[in-house]
């Protein structure tokens, strides 16, 4: 339920599993998980955020989660790209004569990372720029 959040956090720099890129719905799984990878489970679920000692987040839309986590203590910045958007995977820089696909920019131009567990590329684009000017904003 927190899928878009999952991605800011991570373009902050965060560690942020979300339990469905792992297929894992059934809360008493998502209490393993969270407390065998010494995880805070953050979520919407009254129930489960209780169960867990999780924070609880009371709203839908993204810009008021991340408020949400701002005023519990999070530091929302957006951080060198470290972590995959799409999986959470620790990125690693391409060299500036390594190839790039069609889709991402020459590396040899602007700084490319790519992300060896799913194969993404990324770098700071017009996404970078729009989710930068959403945190400001908070």
């Amino acid at each position: 339920m927190l899928g878009k959040l999952a991605t800011y956090l991570r373009m902050c720099g965060y560690d942020a599993a979300y339990a469905l890129d792992r297929g894992v719905e059934a809360d008493s799984k998502l209490l393993a998980l969270a407390e065998s990878e010494d995880r805070l489970l953050v979520t919407r679920d009254v129930e489960l955020a209780e169960r867990a000692d999780g924070l609880l987040l009371a709203s839908k839309p993204v810009t008021d989660q991340l408020r949400e986590l701002a005023d519990a203590g999070f530091a929302l910045e957006l951080s060198e790209p470290a972590r995959c958007a799409e999986c959470n995977g620790e990125l690693v820089a391409v060299g500036e004569d390594a190839s790039t696909p069609e889709y991402a920019p020459d590396s040899a131009e602007i700084r490319v990372w790519r992300c060896p567990d799913c194969g993404q590329y990324f770098w700071k684009g017009s996404h970078w720029e729009s989710v930068e000017a959403t945190l400001r904003e908070l």
